[in-house]
């Protein structure tokens, strides 16, 4: 095990999977000299050349349209969109091109190709640089989805994406980059579609995502102080959905608080509520809750922006609430 930060890893990745495989590039808008917004690509040209790391102009569309044609091409091309909020000008490139081509040619097509992009508020952003928009991912039949929460699962999950066949769209949280933990050193993988339960419990199952699953976590810590048992689960992709981990928790506490950074009106909670209630109703003991955004453009005033955030506090609301305390 090493100790690094969430950032780190993810450079640790690209550049095991740049060694091993000759057919993996990367490219965006600043990944090369300036080695990304966020250092994620930091080193990768001085190491791999300008072949293999492909600065961009501002263009989106362009870079996605890159992406699905080498991917469709045999080479497996890892594209940067710097904030997510941006995917809107090469939304029909991703969804009605790179998702449908394996379907539309009778599964011959292979669309290897991993879409980075940053989401979350938090960092005084504001509204066009802020959002979390997973649940429009979720709901495109061809794309995987992930959002790891822990440096370790950042590596395991972007080696396993890079390797898929299939179009993934990888999500890191703009406050996740500087949290450090243990990572496996060498090659690994967090396999897609797996959950995982990071802290075990009795009383109450939180199915946290992302920067979500920190909170959770610090939530759990304070209510184990009053002698209320959270099991916090972390989906780590929401397409594919691992609904056997989630229910199998469920089952076990018969209470479900569902807690993520996107508008909670449609937002992947929404899935997780609605199938727990279809596939475990008989187990509930109370309602399933929701802990999400308001529905408004995320605020660039720091005040409103941390009450735009779920916090802890919201969060062992809900917990004591299912709980009828």
């Amino acid at each position: 095990m090493a100790t690094m930060t969430f950032g780190a890893a993810l450079n640790d990745a690209l550049k095991l999977e740049m060694k091993r495989d000759p057919t993996v590039f990367v490219t965006g808008e600043d990944v090369g000299i300036y080695g990304g917004i966020f250092g994620v690509t930091a080193g990768l040209l001085t190491e791999f050349g300008e072949k293999r790391v492909r600065d961009t102009p501002i263009t989106e569309s362009a870079i996605v349209g890159c992406a699905v044609g080498a991917a469709s091409a045999g080479l497996r091309p890892v594209a940067e969109l710097m904030f997510v909020d941006f995917i809107g000008v090469c939304m029909d490139q991703l969804f009605n091109q790179g998702a449908k081509m394996k379907y539309m040619f009778g599964g011959k097509a292979k669309i290897p190709m991993v879409l980075r992009a940053t989401c979350g508020a938090g960092i005084g952003a504001a509204a066009q640089h802020s959002q979390c928009l997973e649940a429009w991912f979720m709901h495109v039949p061809g794309l995987k989805v992930v959002m790891p929460s822990t440096p370790a699962d950042a590596k395991g999950l972007l080696l396993a994406s890079i390797r898929d066949d299939n179009p993934v769209v990888f999500l890191e949280h703009k406050m996740l980059y500087a949290v450090t933990g243990d990572v496996p050193e060498g090659d690994y993988t967090v396999p897609l579609g797996k959950a995982d339960v990071k802290r075990k419990g009795e009383a109450v199952t939180i199915v946290a995502t992302a920067a979500m699953v920190q909170k959770s976590l610090a939530a759990a810590e304070k209510l184990a102080a009053e002698g209320i048992s959270v099991e916090v689960v972390d989906p780590r992709t929401l397409q594919p959905l691992d609904e056997d981990t989630i229910l199998d928790s469920v089952k076990k506490t018969h209470r479900l608080v569902v807690v993520h950074e996107a508008v909670k009106f449609a937002g992947p909670g929404a899935e997780i509520a609605a199938m727990v209630a279809e596939k475990a109703f008989d187990f509930l003991d109370a309602p399933v809750l929701r802990v999400g955004a308001p529905f408004s453009p995320v605020p660039f005033s720091p005040p409103l922006e941390q009450e735009y955030i779920p916090s802890e506090e919201k969060i062992i609301k809900a917990v004591k609430t299912v709980l009828g305390k």
